[in-house]
């Protein structure tokens, strides 16, 4: 190279900032229009929590669940309104995701839910199981989420449940129809099927 090229290649530098105050003014601005949006997202949170104050106090588990069924660990995805997978519910701590161990025995399915509020759904109030692909904002591949329909006071809700291992799915449908088929049918026995 030539000293008159080196000395163009020199000269060719970024331009200095010299407006330092309408640069800082724009970032405060985008970090407060941020926080709004954050603070509006929470207040609509729990504007919904309030609309959804007539739903009553989540059961818990009685002391003698009796022989267990089967047991599943994995992750609530969320609770919505039954036939309505976009409507959730987050009333009682039951729109918040959590990962959760679930037990199912003849007296219903106990929900254990770390860092959330654990829950129990009677026998008498399981309604259906189903594999569905979606609940209010999670959604995967046809049949890869477990919903149960379960009625709590006088509203049907229907709860979305990803196990560790999804082949288990089936099973969990299964069992939770068998079991409602037979709190519908009680005079049925097995040998009658």
């Amino acid at each position: 190279m030539t000293s008159a090229a080196l000395l163009l290649a020199a000269e060719k530098e970024s331009a200095e900032v010299t407006d330092w105050a309408a640069r800082i003014g724009w970032v405060v601005g985008l970090g407060l229009f941020v926080a709004l949006v954050y603070w509006l997202m929470r207040e609509g949170w729990k504007w919904r929590g309030t609309l959804q104050g007539d739903l009553p106090e989540l059961l818990t588990a009685p002391d003698d669940l009796g022989p267990v069924r089967l047991g599943m660990s994995g992750r609530y995805h969320g609770s919505t309104t039954a036939g309505q997978w976009l409507d959730r519910i987050v009333a009682h701590g039951l729109g918040t995701r959590s990962r959760v161990e679930l037990t199912l025995t003849a007296a219903g399915l106990d929900v254990v839910r770390p860092g959330a509020t654990d829950f129990f759904v009677p026998a008498a109030a399981l309604r259906e199981a189903r594999l569905d692909k979606g609940i209010a904002g999670k959604v995967l591949t046809e049949g890869g989420l477990l919903v149960v329909t379960w009625a709590h006071g006088d509203k049907l809700l229907d709860s979305g449940f990803r196990s560790d291992h999804a082949a288990e799915h089936g099973e969990w449908v299964d069992a939770i129809n068998s079991m409602i088929d037979k709190t519908e049918n009680p005079t049925e026995t097995e040998g009658a099927r």
